[in-house]
């Protein structure tokens, strides 16, 4: 690997003594993996061990993470008991630290890390609305949050200024992992490293300012804002940390964590700088890393959601309501499969979705929506299907059968296996991990695994 001359040349003013020994784990360093297990589903710690995974060593920045690789053809990938994640990524939702019941922003939340680490923290109670400006990228931020398996989450495809009219005022908790020049990504990624210009930073910085005076619209007061990025920068950290409370109410919190450095107070202009958090590679574990917290001390007025006199067209171009057949087809199948969570069903053509608990449709109806709650399924002729996302968060007790890795394969690759009798509908458990649905008539479990997720073994 060798360094842009012009990064050379800042990081050895700016670090001085330090910087041969930071220039060598960059060059010369290995990239550690990492994954996260899911405490959302079904024993899941029994699960993981049982699939190769039990003596790993213990990830320094998360609950319930591991050093190691998993494959994401692997089939604890596929039913959402993992999550591979670079570690030093996690200590950014390990500080936002997200309490069940709470309203939570993951602002720029593709490809989905930190989000599926925060449905975690809440245990399918309160909301997570995971927002993503490109659409392609929302719609992998929008599946990995279908396999982690929470009922209580939005993915949204905005830019942040959009989201404002929806959720003045609204949020306990905001993460803004902001985009940056990714330098500390450089030993991961090329392509981070081969687009670094001197200017990057300047660049990033002032699209850091737009993205958070977004977020504060949104943030309730005393509400919690967590800023980050996988930089090593001062312009797009200490010094955007200091623009932050030099012009908005907002004192810094202290992150006293293990194995993590102090921000640097002399990269910035305001007290409390060394209470921020710093990932270094020639000093942690993990990539470069920084991550401040934020409380606000400001009030913002809380949207008031009001009929408009105009009648709005409705982003989803689709019927909203269900009608009373189509509900009956939905609670029909649910009891044989129970929820155990409530929540105002909604319909975008032939799908049915239902909404986190506490969240009507007239609050949201104005967004473009990539995942509007929990797909339960979807309504074809007069009969209801059950969707991949609902088999994602099966419990042990819904109607299964027990299928082998022979059929597993045959189930990812989108193909029929025999397996003796005549249930209808069951959750298909792989070594009693649920993996999907299948329809099970006169010894043939008929496939609906996703076409977009299927795969050959």
């Amino acid at each position: 690997m060798k360094l842009p001359s012009g990064f050379i040349s800042k990081y050895q003013t700016l670090l001085g003594s330090e910087a041969a020994d930071f220039f060598e784990a960059l060059t010369n360093g290995s990239y550690q993996k990492a994954f996260r297990e899911n405490p959302l589903k079904p024993a899941y710690q029994e699960m993981v061990a049982a699939h190769g995974f039990a003596n790993f060593p213990k990830a320094p920045y998360a609950k319930d993470a591991f050093l190691g690789k998993v494959s994401g053809k692997s089939p604890l990938h596929q039913a959402g008991y993992v999550y591979s994640q670079e570690p030093s990524a996690m200590l950014v939702a390990t500080v936002l630290a997200a309490q069940p019941g709470e309203k939570v922003l993951d602002l720029c939340a593709a490809p989905g890390g930190k989000s599926t680490q925060i449905l975690s923290q809440l245990n399918n109670q309160g909301l997570l609305v995971s927002n993503e400006i490109f659409t392609k990228r929302a719609k992998i931020l929008s599946e990995n949050i279908e396999r982690w398996g929470g009922v209580n989450s939005l993915v949204t495809n905005h830019a942040p200024a959009e989201l404002v009219g929806s959720f003045s005022g609204f949020f306990d908790k905001i993460l803004v992992d902001a985009p940056c020049s990714g330098e500390g990504m450089f030993r991961k990624d090329d392509v981070a490293m081969k687009e670094w210009q001197e200017n990057s930073s300047e660049i990033c910085a002032a699209r850091q300012k737009e993205i958070l005076s977004s977020a504060l619209k949104m943030l309730k007061s005393q509400g919690t804002l967590v800023y980050s990025t996988c930089t090593f920068a001062p312009e797009e950290n200490e010094e955007i940390v200091s623009w932050l409370v030099e012009n908005y109410p907002l004192t810094i919190a202290e992150i006293n964590y293990p194995e993590t450095e102090q921000g640097r107070p002399e990269w910035g202009s305001v007290p409390d700088l060394a209470k921020t958090a710093r990932i270094w590679p020639h000093k942690n574990i993990g990539e470069g890393h920084f991550v401040a917290k934020l409380i606000s001390q400001g009030a913002n007025e809380e949207t008031q959601t009001t009929k408009s006199k105009k009648k709005q067209k409705n982003p989803q171009k689709a019927q909203v309501k269900l009608t009373k057949e189509e509900s009956q087809l939905v609670d029909n199948f649910l009891e044989a499969f129970p929820l155990g969570v409530v929540g105002e069903r909604i319909k975008f053509g032939e799908q049915v979705w239902q909404l986190p608990a506490g969240l009507t449709f007239s609050q949201i109806e104005k967004l473009k929506l990539i995942r509007p709650g929990l797909h339960l399924g979807t309504i074809k002729k007069n009969r209801f299907e059950p969707s991949f996302a609902l088999s994602m968060i099966a419990p042990a007790t819904w109607p299964a059968v027990s299928i082998t890795e022979e059929d597993w394969q045959h189930y990812v690759a989108g193909e029929t296996f025999s397996l003796a009798g005549n249930q209808g509908w069951v959750i298909l458990s792989y070594d009693k991990m649920p993996i999907g649905f299948g329809k099970q008539v006169q010894g043939v479990i008929k496939n609906f695994y996703p076409k977009g997720l299927r795969f050959k073994v």
